[in-house]
């Protein structure tokens, strides 16, 4: 099984990149997780319609075929870092890839929320694109090590 995080955005701070990679490299091979940045559309006058079409034809060509969908939503339901491990065991034991989607600027299309098998969300807050990505590969090596009785969880 793969997770795919398919993240609008080609350009982080160095600390995110390194903070993502360390935690991507934890990860055993039979999870493997993968990040497919896809290209924030240019603002200047367009209409936040087209801005969200744009970036759907991206996010949904880096989707892999088959993939379950998770769009990371504010208004999605809320996970624990339980309900999370329990609901990644649930993926692995479907044997699908899973791909978790990360908005641009102005989030996700409509449509592709409502299209998703999956809302989610991270948290309360509203948080910087680059801290979203280090805070879901974080949450998801947890959600493994609680699955997989490993030390770096511990309640």
């Amino acid at each position: 099984m793969k997770l795919v995080i398919v993240a609008v955005g080609q350009k982080v701070p160095d600390w995110a990149q390194t903070a993502y990679d360390d935690y991507a490299k934890r990860f055993p091979p039979e999870l493997r997780v993968e990040l497919k940045a896809v290209k924030t559309e240019p603002r200047g006058s367009k209409t936040v319609e087209t801005l969200w079409a744009a970036e759907r034809q991206r996010i949904e060509a880096a989707v892999p075929r088959g993939a379950r969908v998770v769009a990371l939503d504010e208004r999605g339901t809320p996970l624990t870092t339980q309900a999370l491990a329990q609901q990644l065991k649930q993926w692995q034991l479907g044997g699908d890839d899973v791909a978790l989607l990360i908005g641009g600027p102005d989030g996700l299309d409509p449509e592709l929320r409502a299209a998703a098998h999956q809302r989610v969300r991270l948290s309360d807050l509203t948080l910087p694109h680059a801290m979203v990505r280090v805070l879901l590969i974080e949450q998801l090596y947890r959600a493994w090590s609680i699955n997989a009785n490993h030390p770096y969880h511990r309640e």
